[in-house]
């Protein structure tokens, strides 16, 4: 059983365990946070078509005519895929898009996945979730990362030919905090098996699925484990179906283990490695997130579009009223910068060489961010018909635009792999990391006065080199003269990445060990950072498109510069929000919410929570 009395510095400690302390590769997230703007690391910016090969073109083709044969609407409203597209999955091989070609896969790459992704999310978001949840986070990608040969060649090519797969970390009590497990793994006394009990919760595709990616707690301080479970193995019971707002189609299941008997070669990463296994697995599953949020948002851009262009109020079109049109310019904005993103994440893994732990991350928080933020905003331009069902307004003969479904589906996407919350917590975490290993043991160890002198030289050494770069570097005229109308972005991102590493260093100094309470603070630096990282990849995406040199190569200077624009003006925000805000009054507002003391603020109304 999890300790009921586990601490925060307990939970930490399990995090830290079990996080990547080393970077394998280039990594410009983590460059920007230390102020270098390692803008060769993305520009020249790749041109996505060159990392899609004709096998995967030939697959979107018959994929496209598949799609053109079902209703996008069926499972929203019957609840459940249908059963030819699962038909359909199996027979073409996508179940093992990204299994490699020697185990019975496609072999296809990040990028060429993605597009496929973002094909099926314009159509309905359960069919990425059936894929995703296979082969993002089920079974076939945690086997390609940490699984042995023996067990690759057992797995995969079952995989690939259509046996399901899930991923099951998440429990009813425990959710974005694993130290508190209660799933738990004993070995047998032969020391041949382990016996696995506990109870799991919105495991996608369980229901389906012949194999299950199961973490549970083993024997040992802090050891979760990650195993391969069958579900047709004794003890294995499927329970309730969760149901949800949105993606009515995706089927996601709770489900129980008692006294399953599961033998050692089952054991992915090695016995204590399970939690590395899911956080690195999920490094790369968070990348099918962007994806989907690429397609959303190009639907929602085509609706808006179609729509204010033609509904005339007031004598002219109502994307000609100012109101409107500032919504209309922040849909094609963010859009555009959602698919640079979600392109460039997907190219970036394609190309190794890169740890992609933080771009991966930022991507996911991002894109949903932000794109449900738009959606909400061409719901408003589409106005009640917005608000109606596709099958409402079929029904009276007009356009059956499904924008209120996929409004309804991609509010999960700020949830599910990583909620924005703990995304943030992880970047920022990844953000101190530099500092920490310098400075960690000044700012957060209990060190006596002799210790902390000890450690003063080092740190100073360190400091006295750093320091004074953050606030030196020329990022005005002519620099970065090359990217010619949007050469004055380029040169206030140099400047800016080297405010932000400033105001990390100042906040992590005023603060020391207490900056971890203040989350808001490190959150508006990792916000901040975010929006660099998408100024980045807007930027250079517009630079590749110019070189293409076609139709859409003036119209992207145009639609970077706004939302350059955009991004800078949120960014200034943020940083006022550093040193003036509101948020220990909101936090002692919040603590007063949860004693009680403005209970009196819910009288009149018939209780939400049934007893």
């Amino acid at each position: 059983m999890a300790d009921a009395g586990q601490t925060a510095e307990d939970a930490r400690k399990v995090a830290e365990a079990a996080r990547e302390k080393t970077w394998k590769g280039a990594a410009f997230v983590r460059d920007l946070f230390m102020g270098k703007f390692s803008l060769d690391l993305i520009d020249p910016y790749p041109d996505p078509e060159e990392f899609v090969r004709e096998p995967a073109r030939e697959f979107m083709k018959e994929l496209d005519e598949f799609l053109d044969t079902i209703d996008p609407d069926q499972a929203d409203r019957e609840g459940i895929i249908p059963e030819e597209a699962v038909t359909y999955f199996t027979k073409s091989g996508a179940f093992g898009l990204k299994i490699p070609e020697e185990f019975g896969g496609r072999g296809f790459h990040q990028t060429e996945y993605n597009r496929i992704m973002t094909r099926l999310n314009s159509v309905d978001g359960g069919l990425v979730t059936l894929l995703s949840g296979h082969q993002s986070i089920g079974l076939p990608q945690p086997l390609k990362l940490f699984g042995t040969e023996e067990q690759k060649k057992k797995y995969l090519p079952k995989l690939a030919a259509g046996e399901i797969s899930g991923f099951a970390l998440t429990e009813v009590g425990v959710g974005s905090d694993p130290g508190r497990m209660e799933t738990t793994a004993e070995p047998t006394e032969d020391g041949e098996h382990w016996i696995i009990n506990g109870k799991k919760l919105w495991c996608t595709n369980a229901g389906r699925a012949k194999y299950l990616v199961v973490m549970a707690n083993t024997p040992g301080k802090r050891s979760i484990t990650a195993f391969i479970v069958h579900t047709d193995w004794e003890g294995v019971k499927i329970l309730d179906r969760c149901r949800f707002m949105g993606l009515k189609g995706m089927e996601t299941w709770e489900f129980e283990l008692s006294d399953v008997k599961v033998p050692n070669e089952s054991i992915i990463g090695g016995v204590g490695k399970g939690l590395k296994v899911a956080l690195v697995t999920l490094n790369t599953g968070r990348l099918t997130v962007p994806a989907m949020a690429a397609a959303s948002a190009k639907a929602s851009l085509e609706i808006c579009r179609r729509w204010a262009g033609t509904r005339k109020q007031w004598g002219q079109a109502v994307g000609r009223h100012d109101a409107v049109a500032q919504m209309l310019a922040n849909i094609a904005a963010t859009t555009f910068a959602i698919e640079a993103i979600s392109d460039l994440g997907g190219m970036l893994a394609d190309q190794g060489g890169y740890d992609i732990r933080l771009e991966a991350g930022m991507a996911k928080l991002f894109c949903t961010e932000h794109g449900w933020k738009m959606i909400d905003d061409a719901l408003q331009v589409r106005g009640g018909r917005g608000y109606e069902t596709a099958d409402s307004l079929k029904h009276r003969g007009e356009v059956p635009t499904a924008l209120e479904r996929i409004f309804r589906d991609f509010r999960v996407t700020r949830i599910f792999e990583g909620s924005s919350e703990i995304l943030r917590l992880f970047i920022a975490r990844e953000a101190l990391d530099r500092h920490l290993q310098v400075a960690g043991n000044l700012v957060e160890g209990n060190l006596s006065l002799f210790g902390k002198l000890k450690e003063l030289p080092k740190v100073m050494a360190f400091y006295l080199g750093w320091y004074p770069k953050t606030w030196f570097g020329w990022g005005r005229w002519p620099k970065f003269g090359e990217y010619g109308e949007l050469a004055t972005h380029v040169r206030f991102l140099d400047r800016t990445t080297r405010r932000l590493a400033r105001a990390i260093f100042h906040m992590m100094a005023r603060h020391g060990a207490k900056l971890q309470h203040r989350q808001s603070l490190m959150f508006r630096a990792v916000d901040v950072g975010a929006e660099l990282f998408a100024m980045t990849a807007v930027i250079g995406r517009t630079r590749m498109l110019v070189k293409r040199d076609g139709p859409e190569a003036e119209s992207a200077t145009e639609l970077a510069d706004v939302f350059c624009r955009m991004s800078r003006r949120r960014i200034a925000d943020l940083f006022r929000g550093m040193k003036r805000n509101d948020d220990l009054a909101r936090y002692k507002a919040a603590v007063g919410v949860l004693e009680g003391r403005y209970e009196w603020l819910e009288k009149g109304i018939r209780t939400a929570w049934p007893e």
